[in-house]
């Protein structure tokens, strides 16, 4: 096993060609206050597998890929239910 850090998160942008952005959400416990807090940060990954929005994935550590980009998908956890974007009712569909 290698030593790379290897984080759980949810894709919450695939707008970018090969490149997803996963949201990790980190809760701890305020030392002073006690209160739980649910921190959240945001990570550029690159994505051989497809992900879409909603997907949980597994991204690891790795060397610099472009300027924001040092993550890659491991493996995709969970898929998203649904799949495709659903139409409100009563919205007209442009054509």
């Amino acid at each position: 096993m290698n030593n790379r850090r290897r984080l759980t998160g949810v894709v919450v942008s695939d707008k970018m060609q090969k490149t997803v952005v996963v949201q990790v959400t980190r809760t701890y416990r305020h030392h002073l206050y006690k209160k739980v807090i649910a921190a959240h940060k945001r990570y550029k990954a690159h994505d051989e597998f497809n992900c879409r929005e909603g997907d949980r994935v597994k991204i690891v550590e790795s060397h610099p890929i472009s300027r924001h980009k040092r993550w890659v998908v491991e493996e995709i956890l969970e898929r998203a239910a649904g799949g495709e974007k659903e139409i409100e009712e009563g919205a007209e569909v442009m054509q």
